[in-house]
């Protein structure tokens, strides 16, 4: 079928769109592999991350929702039509929070700039070390320029700190001390062993380059890096006294309002927070009850699910050395859980991705902070792959039976294959690397469900349990999150809820619980994106009957690429009209 002008147009709009996103983003240069040809000038810049710069955004944030609706839309069928829409959705969505908010960035998922779990301090060094690809001299050089521009980021992100402070906008206490803490340890590294230096000199080291480039690294490390990180730390001291203990985002100017516009973002639904915190409620009652069938099969059937689940963390047979003996052990036994899934895949899916993952320890200047695991996209280009961080902080937090699930969740079928395709489609650029957390998180959590249709857990009865554990545990978060940020629940009732239903160790609670303090919303996406994969496969199922094929269904809700729900709806209902 030969493309119409208005479709034409799209394409060429969407193109444009792109283009100038990475004029913008010379971090997102590198993160797709594209800073090795016509943009290789952008290897040696990092983002503008001043006022000036969150401004400029928001403005061409709205020219080109402007320049999208000169397109008629009526005319446009098929992926023209989605791809239409779901751009629609991302511009309409931002311009509402930037016009609405005056403090966080209009597209992230947090109103802080800084804290436990935002910030340059965190998302630089992970980024210089593993995005920023070293193969020549040039690209050495590259590394030296973007890490004295780390200085100047740290500065920027400084002066958008004050500015949302101003607002009345600071973080909780805890959010505040545990930012402290980190930026404290980053900031007293010596420049010989500093992380930021040592990624340089290993890998330049690799590929034979030859130059001083750990006395020149330690000395931007020293004179830039460090005195920045300094003042970061002196403005967060002297944001101490201001922070409060209350963990909402209802505490902030038009708070209430706020959350529900984030719960919104982060779901693509309509729900409202009380509608959520039912539904959370609801599900844990079910689940619970599931769990209580299944570890009664076990043997235990003393305490509720959650302590019988805190036995099951607290009992030393399921854990690994924390070691790093047993580290390597542990993942190399996830590597083989990947390759029995992988065999497994073609039963249920026509289209398998290229690119393949690799399973890797999220590195130990991050790990304090961070969850257990979680999965970075590999580059359009193919040369890096798509990565699998566990958190090995403490072996303990990671008993053999929680392990299955995490995996099939971050890798496959969950996030790397859904990633992946996307990333190999034929769709534009722009789509190839769009992110709904709804759509995405929620086909992971419908990942591990399919893995137990899979049969993967038939001889691992305790792999079972981890997976139902894990399933609760999404559902526990749909009534904490709600909690915290809409009824007003402490950052302690939310960890005693936490942990009674689910029986984490208490440092997981805590670290889980106050990240959602600082992404409001986001953790609702998981579970509210999962129902909605499942309930539009039963009505799949219902409408086509015998013609459904479960592989027919995946490509028609993969090969997309990630969607709003609500254009995801669409797409499904257009599959069953086939």
């Amino acid at each position: 079928m030969a493309e119409t002008p208005s479709a034409t147009r799209l394409d060429a709009l969407l193109d444009a769109f792109i283009q100038e996103e990475l004029d913008r983003s010379p971090e997102e240069v590198t993160s797709l592999g594209l800073d090795k040809a016509v943009r290789a000038g952008a290897k040696s810049r990092l983002d503008d991350r001043s006022l000036a710069a969150r401004d400029r955004d928001k403005a061409e944030n709205l020219d080109r929702l402007r320049r999208l609706k000169g397109i008629d839309r009526s005319v446009l069928t098929g992926i023209d039509a989605v791809n239409y829409d779901t751009e629609a959705y991302v511009m309409q969505s931002a311009a509402h929070i930037g016009d609405r908010f005056a403090f966080g960035d209009f597209d992230d998922d947090s109103p802080y700039v800084l804290s436990q779990l935002t910030g340059d301090y965190q998302d630089i060094p992970d980024f210089l070390d593993s995005k920023h690809t070293i193969e020549t001299k040039a690209d050495a050089e590259a590394y030296l320029e973007r890490l004295d521009g780390f200085a100047v980021a740290l500065d920027q992100e400084r002066e958008r700190l004050a500015h949302d402070v101003a607002a009345g906008v600071v973080p909780p206490d805890f959010c505040v001390s545990g930012a402290i803490d980190q930026m404290s340890g980053l900031r007293d590294e010596p420049a010989d062993t500093a992380v930021l230096v040592q990624s340089l000199v290993r890998r330049a080291r690799e590929k034979g380059l030859d130059g001083d480039y750990a006395g020149r690294a330690g000395r931007i490390y020293a004179d830039s890096v460090v005195p920045a990180l300094g003042r970061q730390v002196e403005a967060m001291q002297a944001l101490r006294p201001r922070a409060v203990h209350d963990a909402g985002v209802w505490r902030l100017p038009d708070g209430e309002a706020y959350y529900a516009v984030m719960l919104e973002r982060a779901t693509t639904t309509d729900l409202r927070p009380a509608e959520v915190h039912a539904a959370g409620l609801d599900i844990v009652a079910r689940l619970s009850d599931q769990l209580e069938a299944s570890l009664r099969a076990q043997g235990m059937s003393q305490g509720s699910v959650g302590q019988r689940l805190r036995a099951l963390y607290d009992d030393p047979q399921y854990r690994y050395p924390n070691t790093d003996i047993g580290k390597v052990q542990l993942i190399a036994d996830l590597n083989l859980k990947v390759e029995t899934v992988q065999a497994r895949l073609p039963a249920y899916f026509k289209t398998l991705p290229k690119a393949k993952v690799e399973i890797r320890r999220v590195p130990p200047y991050t790990e304090a902070s961070a969850a257990g695991g979680y999965y970075d996209e590999g580059s359009l280009d193919g040369s890096r792959p798509g990565l699998y961080y566990i958190n090995l902080r403490d072996t303990a937090e990671m008993p053999r039976w929680t392990l299955p699930t995490l995996t099939y969740h971050e890798s496959i079928p969950g996030h790397h294959l859904q990633m992946s395709l996307q990333q190999e489609s034929s769709l534009p650029l722009i789509r190839k690397i769009q992110w709904f957390n709804a759509y995405g998180e929620g086909w992971a959590l419908y990942a591990e469900q399919l893995a137990d249709e899979m049969g993967l857990y038939e001889t691992d009865p305790l792999g079972r349990i981890g997976y139902l554990h894990d399933a609760l545990f999404r559902g526990v978060r749909l009534v904490v999150d709600t909690g915290i940020h809409a009824l007003r629940w402490s950052r302690e009732q939310a960890v005693k809820y936490y942990i009674e239903a689910i029986g984490d160790p208490d440092s997981a609670a805590i670290t889980e619980v106050e990240r959602y303090c600082v992404w409001p919303g986001q953790a609702c996406s998981y579970m509210l994106g999962k129902l909605t994969w499942l309930r539009l496969r039963e009505r799949a199922k219902a409408s086509l009957g015998a013609r459904f094929d479960i592989r027919e269904f995946h490509d028609a809700g993969l090969l997309p690429g990630a969607l709003p729900l609500t254009v995801l709806d669409t797409v499904i209902a257009a599959h069953e009209r086939t």
